[in-house]
């Protein structure tokens, strides 16, 4: 196979693979019991976690969202609102401080963090059973470079 041709099947499976993921996971996530879930909410829910309480700023950097992009943060309210009211989430004041506001996932929301992460091990496991011991660095390699050109592209467009 020709670096050419090497290219073109590369960019192929890369650009169909993005948007299967992304496509895919909807479906995945946006099963009967969780369809008044978006995919926004699933990763929001997915970054306050399983913890007694998060803070929005926290909340935010691990959606790597920086406080300072007020559009940014005004949607991560109005989805934390929005996950308030269908129940995923609770607000309360905290114990330390009582001018800190620590969202956390109700009993509802801890049901849809998992079923969100068993969709991930079913997907990481899926690639796990097809790979041999020797392959396995070359694939953790590449999925590393890709995710590094993200990582810099992201900050370049900033």
């Amino acid at each position: 196979m020709g670096m050419d041709d090497a290219y073109k099947m590369i960019n192929q499976i890369l650009v169909s693979l993005i948007n299967e993921i992304w496509e895919l996971e909807e479906k995945a996530i946006i099963t009967d019991e969780f369809k008044d879930l978006t995919n926004n909410d699933m990763h929001v829910i997915e970054a306050i976690g399983l913890g007694e309480g998060n803070n929005m700023s926290s909340i935010a950097r691990k959606l790597n969202i920086t406080v300072g992009s007020l559009t940014t943060v005004g949607s991560l309210t109005t989805s934390m609102n929005s996950l308030v009211n269908k129940r995923y989430v609770e607000r309360h004041r905290s114990e330390e401080d009582r001018r800190v506001v620590l969202v956390k996932l109700t009993e509802k929301g801890v049901k849809a963090y998992h079923h969100h992460e068993d969709y991930h091990r079913q997907m990481t496991q899926a690639i796990l059973d097809k790979l041999d011991d020797t392959e396995l660095p070359v694939l953790v390699k590449t999925l590393d470079a890709l995710s590094e050109f993200f990582t810099g592209y992201s900050e370049n467009k900033e």
